[in-house]
């Protein structure tokens, strides 16, 4: 089931398809090392490693049940961050969210107005009627973020996660669509 993602316009964030020629920026992204601190995997070191993570994400979306978008910042014209859904049921409509942002624009607001574009259009166009979420419980503002858009702690799971070989924990949240809460305040 091969797709091509839709581009979702926001305000100051356009959700698009990553191509070969966002390498650099997608490098940056998952590099920095503050962004990627609670992240399920390292902070990329080389050039290799993204390079093989965008052909993951090409080869999911050609699947149809993983799709990466890449956060575009309007006024910079550069791809900042990502948002994903994977897991993708739809005979269930549901799937799993995932995102990050490069640690220079945080506490601006775009990642709270990436993700609402994002479940809008999975509850809107997909037929999503829940989304999960999995965040690490030290990453207090990513977990203000999504709750700040409807998600409520569902569930704890102790050590679910070995990253650079230190022991992560994840609380787990769940959004029924249906209850999705679009405001434009700062994910801080």
């Amino acid at each position: 089931m091969s797709i091509d993602l839709p581009t979702i316009d926001g305000t100051r964030v356009r959700l698009r398809q990553l191509s070969a020629a966002d390498l650099d920026d997608l490098h940056a992204v998952f590099s920095d090392s503050v962004a990627m601190r609670y992240w399920s995997r390292p902070a990329f070191v080389d050039g290799a490693e993204t390079r093989e993570y965008l052909g993951a994400i090409d080869a999911g979306r050609e699947r149809g049940d993983l799709l990466q978008w890449g956060i575009e910042h309007l006024a910079q014209a550069r791809i900042i961050g990502t948002t994903t859904l994977f897991h993708i049921d739809r005979d269930q409509g549901r799937a799993e969210i995932g995102y990050i942002l490069k640690s220079s624009h945080w506490g601006q607001g775009l990642a709270n107005e990436a993700l609402a574009a994002l479940l809008q259009h999975a509850r809107d166009q997909m037929g999503m009627r829940r989304i999960d979420a999995d965040v690490d419980p030290r990453n207090s503002a990513s977990l203000r973020c999504i709750e700040r858009l409807g998600f409520v702690r569902e569930g704890y799971a102790r050590e679910r996660w070995v990253v650079s070989g230190e022991v992560q924990d994840s609380v787990l949240l769940g959004l029924l669509t249906r209850e999705l809460v679009v405001r434009e305040l700062p994910c801080r």
